[in-house]
């Protein structure tokens, strides 16, 4: 009866197992010979089999992992989301085939989108995760909405950037208006005398303080000269009394005023520079072969200047990195090299950051500077004598006021309208009659008709942030070239004379000279 009751169960299990491998032969053929299995990245799944597992494998083990829990069960565990095979070998040379998809988990998913709608509703975004890669695609409104994105597709993975950007509108434009007023006055006094005597008993003398140049006296021993370089304001010579004076008194006053408005116009993000004036030779000597010295011309820039960087803030105000300058020739403080006489620069500058709206101003800059040199030169003993000590005295006073006001006044400002008239300028003169008034110039819209333009909505974010980058790594304005003049070998000179060939770099430094 036992034994009966063993057949009974063995031929089952028999008719079982061919069934069931007849079910997967059925299906292994309806998809190419593997069925599709399912489960969650970080959940399980249990595969049973009637027959005994003899071995298990899985085709990627960073995605899922197969253990084997009994002789008949094995446990599928989901790491990370993708797609990999799974083959089961039973007793008997059967072998299961399974296509195996890790999916990610639906409560991670939902989350992030959660936090997606929260901080970026604008963003019409979705997922896709693939072997532990993010794939997002979508539209967005701008770069920083982007990545925000991207930054929130981190926590599911690595993110692969599909998106497309909505085109940005055309940037914002500010208009700088800068007033420089410069104010300078001097006033100098100068009084002195010079005494002198040509020897009326075969004698010469003279008296000077030394401040001013005094002449100059030859004495022959029969006829006395005398050599006047400087004769100053007044000279007076008495002849019957072999006595002569030159005197020295001036007296000068200046006003210079300097009153510029420049007005830059400058994209968001975008600096940029202003510059009314010029520019000036500075030689500069250098050793050359064989003894021959090297003179190269460098130029450097001089007048109203104004670099500045504008940045639209979040609030709506404008900051502002500007650095106005003004600086004129000094000739006063000149310095001589090889012939050439190079001026100095008398620079005012100011180097800093505002933050205002528009239409607003700020004063950046304010200077009151006033100076008083006074200088007196007497002899000793002699000046100190009342009244007739004035005559050993000399005396130099220079007073110098400065002063300087930079006002900075920024505008949001848009393109003047097709149909709308221009700025120019005002001429106080009519130009030749008869001649033209306008530029030649290709036909306007008027004759040509409206140019065909595609508009684009959106465009890929690289592609964007392309351009961008472009645009930011445009290259400066080229420098001016520098000249450089090598005279021909002198021969041996004296220490203080003059260099040979001086006068070649002081014709390249002529205004006429193209650089």
């Amino acid at each position: 009866m036992k034994q009966a009751k063993r057949c009974g169960r063995a031929m089952l299990a028999l008719i079982a197992a061919v069934a069931f491998n007849a079910r997967l032969v059925q299906a292994q053929g309806a998809s190419e010979g593997a069925r599709d299995l399912f489960v969650t990245a970080g959940k399980s799944l249990v595969v049973e089999s009637p027959v005994i597992i003899q071995r298990v494998a899985v085709g990627d083990s960073k995605i899922a992992e197969a253990v084997a829990v009994s002789p008949r069960e094995v446990l599928i565990n989901g790491k990370l989301p993708g797609e990999t095979s799974l083959i089961v070998w039973q007793q008997g040379g059967n072998r299961l085939l399974f296509d195996l998809r890790v999916r990610q988990g639906t409560l991670s998913l939902d989350a992030v989108r959660e936090e997606l709608k929260k901080e970026v509703p604008e963003a019409d975004v979705t997922f896709a995760v693939n072997e532990g890669n993010v794939f997002v695609r979508g539209t967005v409104p701008d770069m920083l909405v982007a990545d925000r994105v991207m930054s929130i597709a981190t926590t599911l993975g690595k993110p692969v950037n599909l998106l497309n950007v909505k085109v940005p509108a055309m940037e914002q434009q500010v208009l700088l208006k800068v007033k420089f007023a410069n104010v300078d006055r001097a006033v100098s006094r100068d009084l002195g005398v010079n005494l002198f005597s040509t020897g009326a008993t075969n004698t010469i003398g003279s008296t000077s303080t030394q401040q001013f140049q005094q002449p100059q006296l030859n004495f022959d021993g029969r006829a006395a000269e005398v050599s006047l370089s400087d004769a100053l304001n007044i000279f007076l010579f008495r002849p019957d009394l072999n006595l002569g004076a030159t005197i020295r008194a001036l007296q000068t006053r200046r006003l210079l005023e300097i009153l510029a408005e420049p007005n830059v116009l400058a994209m968001n993000g975008r600096e940029a520079a202003f510059l009314a004036g010029g520019e000036f030779p500075v030689p500069v000597i250098q050793s050359g072969v064989g003894g021959a010295g090297t003179v190269t011309i460098q130029w450097r820039e001089f007048g109203i200047r104004i670099n500045f960087t504008p940045v639209m803030t979040p609030r709506g105000t404008i900051r502002l990195k500007v650095a106005p300058e003004v600086s004129s020739l000094d000739y006063a403080n000149a310095v001589t090299i090889s012939g050439f006489t190079v001026p100095a620069l008398s620079t005012r500058r100011v180097n800093t950051e505002i933050e205002l709206e528009a239409g607003q101003s700020f004063a950046i800059a304010g200077l009151l500077d006033n100076r008083v040199v006074d200088n007196l030169s007497k002899i000793p003993g002699l000046g100190d004598i009342p009244l007739i000590g004035k005559l050993f005295q000399s005396k130099s006073i220079s007073k110098n006021s400065t002063e300087l006001l930079v006002v900075v006044t920024p505008e949001l400002v848009r393109p003047a309208p097709a149909d709308k008239p221009v700025p120019d300028i005002k001429f106080p003169q009519p130009f030749l009659e008869g001649g033209p008034t306008v530029a030649p110039r290709t036909p306007g819209l008027a004759v040509t008709g409206a140019a065909e333009k595609e508009v684009i909505k959106t465009v890929p974010y690289e592609q964007l942030q392309q351009i961008q980058e472009q645009m930011k790594d445009q290259p400066a304005a080229p420098q001016m070239p520098i000249m450089q003049l090598v005279p021909m070998p002198a021969p041996a000179q004296q220490p203080n004379a003059p260099v040979q060939g001086a006068s070649a770099p002081a014709a390249a430094a002529s205004p006429g000279t193209p650089r």
